[in-house]
């Protein structure tokens, strides 16, 4: 997530505050100033969204996913192969 999509995402809640403060007041002019801030909002969350497709496609940044732990990892076969063979893994 970079920094266009976290202002967005502000400017976006702050003029639905706005905007729904100027409908609970009747001011048709915070109204409009809070949709105006809302939509601005709305096209720099879209920009920065964009601005990541582009980074991850083109190499730039990895998608933000977890590390894998692979199923077959040796610890794993070592405790698999001790149960099999009767010691259940624990040598007294």
């Amino acid at each position: 997530m970079n920094k266009d999509r976290v202002e967005g995402k502000v400017k976006d809640i702050a003029g639905r505050v706005e905007r729904q403060a100027g409908e609970w007041t009747g001011d048709p002019k915070k109204q409009v100033e809070g949709a105006a801030k809302q939509v601005e909002g709305k096209v720099q969350n879209a920009w920065g969204k964009a601005k990541d497709a582009i980074e991850e496609q083109s190499g730039k940044r990895t998608a933000s996913k977890p590390p894998q732990r692979s199923p077959k990892s040796p610890d794993l076969e070592e405790d698999r192969e001790k149960e099999s063979d009767g010691t259940g893994g624990s040598r007294r």
